[in-house]
C-alpha cells in the first residue's frame, strides 16, 4: 500500500475535491482516512479521530456495520442493477418506498427516489412547478428560500440555497428563486429578543409574497434547522408563523429533511420535532447512513394525488433512481435504527446529555453562544462575548480551531467562526463526554494561538 506522502501526491495529481481550494490543498496535502469503526476514524498514519460530524451529517448508525455490507453484496449478486424508468420496478424499491410511507408523518404515502440530497432538491423544484401546472396555475413558479440556506450544489439546488460564495461561482441563482432573511438571532437579532426576532424573520416571508404577487409564488423551502449554515436553531415561534403564512397564501411548504431526517433531532423527522405539516420532504444522508448513495422526495397526498391522478409524464429522473443495492441497504439501515431504538435514545438519553455538556461552553471566554437540538450542536466564537462581536477576519478563527481539532483527534466543522457538531446517533454518553473534553482542549489552544 502507498504511504501517506505517496497517496497525497497521487491525490493532488489526479483528484479534484468538492468544496476545496485546490491550490491550498496541493501545498499541505489531503488528510487520508483509511478505516473507521463506530464513531472513530483512523488516518493513514494511524492517528485516531472522533468523528463529531458523522461523515457529512450522515453516518447515523456508525461505521463498520457488516450487515449493511452483506446486504449490499446479496443484492448485487441477485439483481445488481435495473432502472425504474418506463413503468418498471423491482422488490427493493417497492419495499423501501413502503417502509418510508410507514415511518413518515401522516399523509406521506409516496416517495420519488434519487441518489443524493442535491438531486432530491433538484427534483423538488421540478415537482413544485409540475404540480402548479397541473393545477392550472402555471404562473406559480417562484420558490422562496432563505439567505445562508444549503439545499445542495447542483444548479437548481444551489440556487434554492442562499450561500453567496456558491452563487458567485457561476452567477446563481437562476430566475424565479428568491431569498429572505434566515432566523439567525445571534448574528442578526440585535436588540430584539429571540421571540421578537422569530416573528420578524418569519413575517419576511409574507412581505416577500406580497412584493412578488401571491399568484406567482409556488413554495417556501427551509431546513427545520439550518445545518451547513451553522446549525441555526430558530426561535420557537418561527416555524408556527411560517406555517401559518404558507397556509394563508396557499403555497407549498417544503421541509428539507436531508440533515434533520432519520433521528438527528430525536424524532424521525425535523418536521415532527417542530410540528410542521409540509407538502414535500427531501431526504438523503441518514437514509442509508452514507453506506451507499441514495435520497428521495417524500410526497404528501395533497401533491401526490395531483401528480398521479391528473396524468401526464413527469419527465424527470436519474439512471440510478431506486438503485436495488442502495434501496436494500437503506431498508436494512432503517431496521437498525428501529431495532436499536436510536431515535428514542437521542430524544431521551444522548440528546439531553449533549445539551447539558455543550451548555458548559457558555463559560469559556471564547464562546458567545451555544445552540443545541438533539444531536446537533453549535458554538459561536467571538473576541467579545458580551457584545457578540465578530472577529476582524471572519472565518480565520474558525479555520484555526478546526485545524487544532484535527491535530487533537476530533472532527469538528467550522462555518465561518461557528464550530458545529453532528455525531453518529450511536454515540454514548461517555463518548459525548470524551468529545466535550477534546473540544474544550481545542478551544483553549485556539485562545492561546490567538
Amino acid at each position: 500500500m502507498l504511504n501517506t506522502q505517496e497517496l497525497q501526491q497521487s491525490d493532488s495529481t489526479h483528484y479534484l475535491h468538492p468544496f476545496t481550494d485546490a491550490k491550498s490543498l496541493k501545498k499541505k496535502g489531503a488528510r487520508v482516512i483509511t478505516r473507521a469503526e463506530g464513531i472513530y476514524l483512523w488516518d493513514s498514519d494511524g492517528n485516531r479521530l472522533l468523528d463529531g460530524m458523522a461523515g457529512l451529517w450522515c453516518v447515523n448508525v456508525g461505521y463498520g456495520r457488516k450487515v449493511l455490507a452483506q446486504t449490499a453484496m446479496r443484492q448485487l449478486e441477485e439483481l445488481p442493477y435495473y432502472n425504474t424508468f418506463f413503468q418498471t420496478t423491482h422488490p427493493p424499491a417497492v419495499a423501501l418506498s413502503e417502509k418510508l410511507a410507514e415511518l413518515s408523518p401522516p399523509g406521506f404515502n409516496r416517495v420519488f427516489l434519487v441518489n443524493s440530497g442535491s438531486e432530491a432538491n433538484d427534483t423538488v423544484l421540478r415537482m413544485i412547478r409540475r404540480y402548479w401546472a397541473l393545477m392550472d396555475q402555471p404562473q406559480r413558479r417562484v420558490v422562496i428560500s432563505r439567505i445562508n440556506a444549503y439545499h445542495g450544489s447542483t444548479v437548481a439546488s444551489a440556487s434554492m440555497g442562499g450561500q453567496s460564495f456558491i452563487h458567485k461561482i457561476d452567477g446563481l441563482p437562476i430566475p424565479e428563486i428568491e431569498h429572505i432573511e434566515e432566523p439567525y438571532w445571534y448574528a442578526n437579532g440585535g436588540d430584539l429578543t429571540p421571540e421578537e426576532y422569530g416573528l420578524k424573520t418569519a413575517r419576511a416571508l409574507e412581505e416577500k409574497i406580497l412584493e412578488l404577487g401571491e399568484n406567482r409564488v409556488a413554495a417556501f423551502i427551509g431546513e427545520p434547522i439550518q445545518g451547513a449554515g451553522g446549525v441555526i436553531v430558530p426561535p420557537e415561534n418561527y416555524w408556527p408563523e411560517i406555517q401559518r403564512i404558507c397556509k394563508k397564501y396557499r403555497i407549498l411548504l417544503v421541509a428539507d429533511e436531508v440533515i434533520c431526517g432519520f433521528g438527528r433531532l430525536g424524532e424521525w423527522f425535523g418536521s415532527t420535532y417542530y410540528h410542521l405539516d409540509p407538502d414535500l420532504m427531501p431526504i438523503a444522508k441518514g437514509l442509508s447512513s452514507g453506506y451507499l448513495p441514495i435520497g428521495g422526495v417524500l410526497v404528501h397526498d395533497r401533491v401526490g394525488d395531483v401528480l398521479q391522478e391528473k396524468g401526464g409524464e413527469f419527465s424527470h429522473g436519474f439512471t440510478y433512481s431506486g438503485h436495488p443495492a442502495s434501496c436494500s441497504v437503506a431498508l436494512e439501515n432503517l431496521k437498525i435504527v428501529e431495532d436499536e431504538k436510536l431515535v428514542e435514545k437521542v430524544k431521551h438519553e444522548t440528546g439531553p446529555h449533549l445539551k447539558e455538556r455543550w451548555q458548559e461552553f457558555n463559560s469559556h471566554p471564547l464562546v458567545a453562544e451555544v445552540r443545541n437540538a438533539g444531536l446537533l450542536g453549535a458554538i459561536e466564537l467571538s473576541p467579545d462575548k458580551s457584545s457578540r462581536a465578530p472577529f476582524p477576519e471572519p472565518g480565520k478563527t474558525g479555520y484555526l480551531c478546526r485545524d487544532i481539532c484535527f491535530k487533537n483527534g476530533l472532527v469538528m466543522r467550522s462555518v465561518k467562526d461557528t464550530m458545529i457538531i453532528s455525531p453518529p446517533l450511536i454515540i454514548s454518553k461517555e463518548q459525548i463526554d470524551e468529545m466535550f473534553e477534546l473540544a474544550w482542549k481545542c478551544l483553549d489552544q485556539t485562545s492561546e494561538a490567538l
